[in-house]
């Protein structure tokens, strides 16, 4: 079940449903009229992807040749580990990587269209049709289907995910985007699709931008944006990294705890930590079955950390986090220069007004709960050391009544 939320103004709590599906989704002219083939003037789209949704690629910072890096299967980990292991840089608020004689740059071909479609365009995948990187591919062909012109009235906007989603470069590039396709399309105004985090740098875009944003885009409809946070997933991406696939599959990608080594000096990562000043019907938590000795006797309990709390416990966590990089180990603690960049992000969306005269759409699926608690450890198996969290198999994400191994 999908639901889809039209929003009077972006900041208004009151959310109405939709009752016809033509009126919900009147940004798109494919659903409900067998003529919309044969409409040639529309407003033009513009698809804006979400963490790990865009091709990036290493490109040597003299000659060589640019290697795709993200996404890839054939020597994924390794690659990984070269090319986008990073390091954040509080003087500039940017991620940067390890190599320093490459950088990280994300391919604008196909009028950005290319960077968010296939994220691993190889013909192994395209044989294998392999769905999990079939990112924007699908909605991509319906539009083009229904008589929208790449380049005319389709657009994309890949970004570096690692970034802060406020970063002046990512703000630039969706700015001149915007313009790009308002000046492509005969001066009509922009309707953003944005995907998950992107839906978040559209916010803080807004927020900066406002004067922008009011002149270039008509509609904005959100697919399942964290406005509070994403407090399940991001919580255990911080603690033991994350997987974008399962299965077999995982066996030929980038592994879990490769992952976490980036995550962790990410700032898009923390700008998606719960959100402490939010009303939740119920705080998310981290809970943990701790075991503790005294005096010979042991005691096991189920301690829980709410999303202020468990900043300590991060803290703790990844006190003795390092990696190896070319024969040198490296520190990878808890950022608090991240987390305190990511707290300003967190001000920068909350002052966030939807201009007049732009539609709000938020469209958010319901078949599924949203992994919203996690928890490490077992009555059975309690952890004594907060560390070994970070190496933990034992998994469980608790969203309302359901608990997902």
């Amino acid at each position: 079940m999908v639901r889809v939320l039209a929003h009077s103004s972006y900041s208004s709590p009151a959310s109405v449903r939709r009752k016809e599906k033509d009126e919900a989704m009147r940004f798109c002219p494919c659903f409900g009229s067998d003529e919309a083939k044969a409409i040639a003037d529309r407003d033009p789209v513009l698809l804006v992807s979400g963490m790990g949704g865009s091709i990036v690629n290493s490109k040597p910072k003299t000659f060589g040749f640019t290697t795709r890096v993200w996404v890839r299967l054939l020597l994924a980990d390794l690659e990984f580990r070269k090319k986008i292991w990073s390091h954040y840089n509080p003087k500039t608020g940017y991620c940067e990587t390890l190599d320093k004689k490459s950088e990280l740059v994300v391919p604008d071909d196909d009028h950005g269209l290319y960077a968010i479609d296939i994220l691993d365009p190889s013909w192994f995948t395209k044989c294998v049709h392999l769905t999990e990187v079939y990112h924007f591919h699908d909605m991509i062909e319906m539009l083009v289907g229904c008589g929208y012109e790449k380049g005319t009235t389709l657009f994309g906007f890949g970004y570096d995910f690692r970034q802060s989603n406020r970063i002046d470069k990512s703000m630039e590039g969706l700015k001149h985007k915007l313009e790009t396709a308002h000046k492509a399309s005969g001066g009509r105004k922009v309707n953003l699709i944005s995907h998950s985090m992107g839906g978040i740098m559209i916010s803080c875009f807004m927020s900066l931008h406002r004067d922008v944003f009011t002149k270039y885009v008509n509609k904005w409809i959100c697919l399942a944006c964290p406005f509070q946070g994403a407090p399940g997933c991001i919580n255990d991406s911080l603690l033991t990294g994350l997987e974008f696939v399962d299965g077999f599959q995982s066996y030929f990608f980038v592994k879990r705890w490769t992952m976490h080594q980036l995550l962790v000096e990410c700032p898009s990562v923390y700008e998606m930590l719960a959100n402490p000043s939010y009303e939740w019907k119920k705080q998310p938590e981290i809970l943990v079955w701790r075991k503790h000795t005294k005096d010979g006797d042991n005691n096991t309990n189920l301690e829980s950390y709410g999303p202020t709390q468990s900043i300590s416990l991060f803290e703790e966590a990844l006190r003795n986090n390092e990696l190896s990089y070319n024969g040198k180990t490296i520190r990878l603690p808890f950022n608090f220069d991240i987390l305190d960049w990511a707290i300003k992000t967190r001000q920068l969306i909350a002052n966030a007004k939807l201009p007049d005269g732009v539609s709000f759409y938020n469209i958010y699926g319901t078949s599924l709960d949203t992994p919203f608690d996690v928890c490490y450890g077992s009555e059975d198996s309690p952890i004594e050391d907060l560390s070994e969290i970070c190496h933990t198999m034992l998994i469980q994400y608790l969203s309302d009544q359901h608990v997902f191994a």
